[in-house]
């Protein structure tokens, strides 16, 4: 077992900060998103629906594999009320 987990580290060592960065905010915005459908008592079809998008296009977004763009976020944003990813900065 101490072999797999020297060989999993060694491969984790190999990939670039920029897509491990990637991988971890996709995955936070696909959990963000599950959790509001949850919330709101939805199902995966309803919101797909309520949002004009095929039901396999939100099984790809809940994937964690998807690459959200400004437009989808805002989107799912605005028909939740509530944001989905922040913006941290110098004000």
């Amino acid at each position: 077992m101490k072999t797999i987990e020297r060989t999993f580290g060694k491969m984790l060592e190999a990939v670039p900060e920029n897509v491990r960065r990637e991988v971890d905010l996709s995955f936070a915005i696909a959990n963000r998103i599950d959790f509001l459908i949850r919330q709101r008592g939805l199902t995966k079809k309803q919101f797909a629906e309520a949002l004009g998008k095929r039901p396999s296009e939100v099984s790809k977004w809940l994937g964690g594999h998807h690459n959200f763009t400004l437009r989808t976020i805002a989107l799912i944003s605005a028909f939740f009320n509530e944001s989905i990813v922040e913006v941290c900065g110098d004000d």
